[in-house]
């Protein structure tokens, strides 16, 4: 007979890091959480592995085979499986200042952001520019385009949504962004460069979008203003990798009276009579003295899971392709950096989705000195040869001891918001580099279950994340 649990608020499935954000955040808000995980380990698909792991994940290890000795100790290694950096103005900053997570985490900076122009060896890698001075230094432009693109940074620093005196003589409503760069003139490869380095669009699609040109101002306005509050990049990154971070909201949330169960399996998924979820039966994977695990029935009204606990409420909008590659040297015409976010525009090298490349060292913890790790990642448009798609970014890469390479990873998005049964479900990580999709994510599931926006505080005046190096 199952034992009989406490009556919980939320239950939440997967400690990937949505749902570790929003388990710590409804914990602090005052709900009472029960967080279960299937595995013995926080993060999910977001988790940081050793270099033994890393090789028996991805690595094809023959019997009697222990390549990973030659990289020295194992748990030197912090391999995140998902590389994303965050924003140091960004949303899931505000999150982790607001919530108080600081305590348990230091963070780096990211020592640079750039970008790709043209295709092969002889492309140009050049800093991305951070606002309208940087773009008359820029090698990405000519000095007229730099005059032009100066004018366009001075615009959106300058741009009041409530001002129509500063649109330009633009009907917001109706313009798009084709309207204003041609309004300001910028060439093809200058709307590379705010569009998907600056705003952080995966593709082209916004720019053709009507409704979307407030939006854009608003993304590049958060990359200048996270750019300047360290200097250098915008992006900050924590140290010992990333599943740093799904641990430090986890401790959030005990200390707040969540209750955390790692080993356990869910067996049943219960609902009332109106379909609305009442409750689980779970197992725990640790054994009792009769040798069985110890199984369990608790009540709840609403239930976030991520998208493995629940296959048929969600579906297949794409495949990620990710390689995880080891260098001993820092990227070519990156200036030595020791970390970075690199973007290769889709237009540049013939695709409809960019190619993310995001490299952090020693420096952050997460391998020995003398190596790098960079994760390339896009999205597959192709059924074969996945290797070639990322090709542009392993070009980039130069010399590569190890390449760690799965099959294409589904990305899932729920088929309804789940209010018809309190099921909400989060969507799969994209293939970008840094966290503002996954915090529109979690922002949209907490509006949905709790039925009002998630306010947060940003950084308070003079307040500092980044660790002394």
């Amino acid at each position: 007979m199952d034992e009989i649990a406490p009556e919980y608020d939320v239950v939440v499935l997967g400690t990937g890091l949505t749902e570790c954000v929003l388990s710590g955040v409804l914990s602090v808000k005052g709900k009472k959480v029960l967080h279960i995980d299937r595995n013995d380990h926080y993060g999910g698909e977001a988790a940081s592995v050793n270099i033994e792991t890393l090789f028996k994940t991805y690595g094809n290890v023959r019997p009697g085979e222990e390549p990973w000795k030659k990289y020295g100790r194992v748990n030197d290694w912090n391999v995140d499986l998902i590389p994303k950096l965050l924003m140091s103005n960004g949303e899931l900053t505000n999150i982790l200042v607001s919530t108080d997570v600081t305590r348990y985490l230091e963070f780096r900076q990211i020592a640079g952001s750039y970008v790709q122009q043209g295709e092969g060896p002889k492309a140009t890698v050049a800093k991305v520019p951070s606002d309208a001075g940087e773009a008359l230094r820029s090698s990405l432009m000519g000095l007229f385009e730099k005059r032009r693109a100066k004018k366009f940074l001075e615009w959106v620093g300058e741009f009041k949504e409530d001002d129509p005196s500063t649109h330009q003589g633009l009907n917001l409503s109706a313009a798009t962004m084709k309207d204003v760069y041609d309004k300001f003139g910028l060439e093809a490869t200058t709307r590379d460069f705010v569009g998907h380095s600056m705003a952080l669009f995966p593709s082209d699609d916004y720019i053709t979008a009507k409704g979307r040109v407030i939006e854009t101002i608003n993304r590049i306005r958060l990359y200048v203003n996270s750019m300047a509050r360290y200097g250098k990049s915008p992006y900050i990154y924590p140290l010992y990798g990333l599943g740093e971070l799904p641990q430090g909201f986890a401790r959030l949330s005990a200390i707040y009276g969540g209750t955390y169960m790692l080993n356990t399996s869910v067996d049943e998924v219960l609902y009332d009579e109106n379909g609305k979820v009442s409750g689980i039966r779970a197992t725990m994977k640790e054994r009792d003295e009769a040798g069985e695990g110890m199984k369990f029935t608790t009540k709840t009204t609403k239930i976030i899971a991520d998208p493995s606990y629940f296959p048929n409420k969600v579906k297949i909008t794409g495949y990620v392709l990710r390689a995880i590659c080891i260098l001993k040297h820092p990227i070519d015409k990156t200036d030595g950096s020791d970390s970075l976010q690199l973007i290769i525009p889709q237009s540049q090298v013939g695709r409809k989705h960019d190619i993310y490349i995001a490299m952090v060292s020693s420096a952050h913890n997460v391998c020995p000195k003398g190596y790098y790790v960079a994760i390339v990642s896009t999205i597959a448009e192709g059924e074969a040869n996945h290797h070639m798609e990322l090709e542009p970014g392993f070009q980039r890469l130069g010399q590569i001891e190890e390449k760690f390479m799965g099959p294409p990873i589904p990305l899932y998005e729920p088929l309804d918001d789940g209010k018809k049964d309190n099921v909400f479900i989060s969507k799969s990580y994209d293939a970008t580099s840094h966290f503002e999709t996954t915090t529109d994510d979690v922002r949209d599931i907490y509006e949905r279950a709790e039925g009002h926006e998630l306010i947060v505080e940003g950084l308070r005046e003079g307040q500092n994340l980044v660790a002394e190096e």
